[in-house]
């Protein structure tokens, strides 16, 4: 790791504890200008918050480069948690669909041990949020050090038929407060999710977080992100995987 992103994870991790002010500007010299520095910034700041329990990863196209995440067990939340107010400074709902694996992928990585090694597919909520002053705010590299801007990801009932599953062609209802705010139809950017699941598998190895048993994988936004106030009731309902929901005080 360099001083610059050294110096980065560092003040991402005293915002992260209440000792630092959020960062209106990154500066210049501590922006990460390769995703190999990204990725090292997030792997120092998952460390230091304990352990990797999940990861969120997606791309843009279904041919598009994946990038990814490590998501640690204190931003993990069940159905109907309610989410302490000074826990986000913002609060970005996203609708999502993720997986979760019940044994260890192992050393020999391909497609079939990966599925081999998946147990459920759940409806979830991912929070956006971010230790910079505001969203989007920061060049993409930075924001991709910042976790990806993940905040809490609130994660509903194993559906454990998840090979007839089918995530494209998934009804999906997001509610605020009890109140229809988005309707789909799949809307993964990314295409197929198992592409994505398989990719992140190599993608942890070769960062030394390999996927172990119970870890959950969040595939990216149904739903893009809809930033809401404190106190607010949010729920996404889908026609196969059921429904999930928070509060976020």
């Amino acid at each position: 790791m360099t001083s610059a992103t050294a110096s980065l994870a560092a003040h991402l991790l005293s915002v992260r504890k209440g000792v630092s002010a959020p960062l209106t500007q990154v500066p210049t010299d501590l922006v990460p200008t390769m995703v190999t520095e990204a990725y090292a910034v997030q792997n120092s700041v998952a460390a230091a918050l304990g352990p990797v329990r999940g990861w969120k990863v997606g791309a843009s196209s279904p041919e598009a480069e994946p990038s990814a995440a490590p998501l640690h067990e204190d931003t993990l939340f069940p159905d109907g948690a309610i989410i302490p107010a000074d826990f986000l400074r913002h609060r970005g709902v996203e609708t999502e669909i993720a997986w979760r694996f019940a044994h260890d992928v192992g050393d020999t990585i391909t497609r079939e041990t990966v599925l081999n090694a998946i147990g459920s597919v759940h409806p979830v909520i991912e929070i956006v949020d971010t230790r910079y002053e505001r969203p989007a705010s920061q060049p993409s590299l930075a924001h991709m050090a910042d976790q990806q801007s993940h905040g809490a990801l609130v994660v509903g009932a194993a559906f454990s038929h998840w090979k007839t599953f089918d995530p494209a062609s998934e009804h999906f209802v997001l509610r605020i407060d009890h109140r229809q705010t988005a309707e789909r139809i799949g809307g993964n950017a990314a295409g197929d999710p198992l592409r994505l699941l398989v990719w992140l598998a190599r993608h942890a190895a070769e960062r030394g977080l390999p996927i172990t048993a119970g870890t959950i994988v969040t595939t990216g936004s149904l739903s893009g992100a809809t930033f809401v106030p404190h106190r607010t009731h949010v729920s996404a309902c889908f026609d196969t995987l059921g429904s999930v929901s928070a509060f976020l005080a």
